[in-house]
């Protein structure tokens, strides 16, 4: 039940109240500053409250997630429509329409989903959105990527209060199950009905703070294989030497694994390139031995051994040429080995093309982000290629431009460690930059003589 002042405070304490209120806010020149919506403070403070909904693997709160986006929504005056692919796991996707809607769209993708944190190895916990002295911002989910979706509704909030129009329509895409691979999220919504209407001309989703002054973009990134390597050979007394042995044979792949990581991490080491230009490859697991009530069977050599290993290759490598190495240098037949991928992803789009978006004078999108990002001040660095997953490889897979951007200069890497955090003027400094990249992309008029069937109705 509701219940107002004046049922509870007499008349003239309620108008004392009242004059009082009005003579501090008059008197303190920071009150208008902390009420307006468009203050830091109150800036801030929704930032706070969408870091404090625990969205974190497995078990998500997406729905409180959803209510919170959509009253913010709601006061921006935007479209909204809530999707369930897969029950339990809603995607908000918002609109301001645009003042053509025959032009290619824009999307501004984000997840709401992040990744578990281990609380006790946090200075603050994970979902207080503590701000310390120096305004740092200690969230899970500050980096990755919160900070992205709430600033894509800052900037459009900013952009309407002074009076633009866009000429292309806006989507703000709010999608779950990212960080366990996006399949009930951005995969089905790549490949749906609802997103061919759209009719998405380019998809700006997240990248990576930087430690410098200067912003990160990403125009391709690593695909994961997921290998796993299994050895076999006769059992045999803990006490006898013999050949081919299951562990034997595992150990000598895991050897030459190993030489061929360092091989890779070398070329970082020296400089000559950067994570994304390599492949990476790590143990996940090693699962071998006879187990017991007590441990593990000691004089017993295994009949079976198997090894675990994440591999990211960046789409500008010979994939066949990798394939060929694990089939005959790292699980050869000839050593009683067997391989299988538990994933294996694609380096090319639906139409057998390479999944990399351009950084040249043929994609107008990158020329406007680099354009957008110096007018607001900033600065952008070399292109790089994402050194993991994100969910840009399905719309990148329907073979659409998509860039990776968080603008976070001057920040440690912290996604996915303990005590992430992003400092408040950085945010704050990157809702002003997509403001301008939002304003660019969306007053674009290149090809607006196209006769395209409108598709972008919700």
């Amino acid at each position: 039940m509701e219940f107002t002042m004046s049922k509870i405070l007499p008349f003239y304490i309620l108008s004392f109240l009242i004059v009082v209120s009005s003579s501090i806010e008059a008197s303190d020149p920071s009150s208008s500053t902390t009420t307006s919506p468009s203050s830091a403070a109150a800036i801030i403070s929704r930032f706070q409250q969408y870091l404090q909904i625990n969205t974190a693997q497995p078990t998500p709160q997406y729905y409180e997630a959803i209510d919170f986006l959509l009253s913010q929504a709601k006061l921006l005056s935007l479209e909204s429509q809530t999707i369930e692919f897969v029950p339990g796991k809603p995607l908000l996707l918002l609109k301001w329409p645009g003042s053509n809607p025959n032009l290619p769209a824009i999307l501004l993708y984000s997840h709401t989903d992040v990744v578990p944190s281990e609380h006790n190895k946090w200075i603050h916990h994970p979902f207080s959105a503590h701000i310390d002295d120096n305004g740092n911002i200690y969230a899970r989910g500050s980096q990755d990527m919160k900070c992205v979706g709430m600033q894509y509704l800052e900037a459009v909030r900013g952009l309407k209060a002074s009076g633009y129009q866009p000429l292309r329509s806006i989507y703000l895409t709010f999608a779950p199950d990212e960080e366990i691979g996006g399949h009930d999220g951005a995969e089905k919504f790549a490949e749906s009905e609802v997103f061919e209407k759209l009719n998405v001309g380019v998809v700006l989703d997240e990248g990576l703070a930087s430690p410098d002054e200067n912003y990160r973009a990403f125009y391709a990134e690593r695909t994961p294989w997921w290998l796993i390597i299994k050895a076999t050979g006769a059992p045999g007394h803990g006490a006898k030497l013999y050949d081919n042995t299951a562990m034997e044979n595992l150990l000598k792949s895991i050897e030459s694994i190993r030489r061929f990581r360092a091989s890779q991490f070398d070329m970082i080491k020296a400089g000559l390139k950067v994570d994304g230009e390599v492949v990476s490859v790590n143990m996940a697991f090693l699962k071998a031995g006879t187990p017991s009530p007590t441990g593990f069977v000691m004089n017993l050599q295994p009949s079976e051994a198997e090894a675990g290993f994440d591999i990211r290759v960046p789409p500008t490598t010979d994939s066949e040429s990798l394939e060929k190495r694990i089939a005959e240098e790292w699980a050869p037949a000839s050593r009683n080995m067997t391989f299988r991928f538990k994933q294996k992803g694609s380096a090319n789009d639906k139409f057998g093309n390479r999944m990399i978006t351009k950084t040249d004078s043929s994609n107008p999108w990158w020329a406007l982000l680099e354009d957008a990002i110096r007018n607001a001040g900033g600065k952008l660095g070399k292109p790089e290629i994402f050194p993991a997953s994100t969910d840009a490889r399905y719309f990148r897979r329907q073979g659409l431009p998509a860039i990776g951007f968080s603008p976070m200069a001057n920040t440690p890497i912290l996604l996915h460690d303990h005590n992430e955090f992003l400092n408040q003027d950085e945010y704050l400094k990157g809702i002003e930059i997509y403001e301008s990249i939002i304003k660019a992309y969306a007053s674009y008029m290149e090809n607006i003589g196209e006769n395209r069937e409108s598709k972008d109705e919700l």
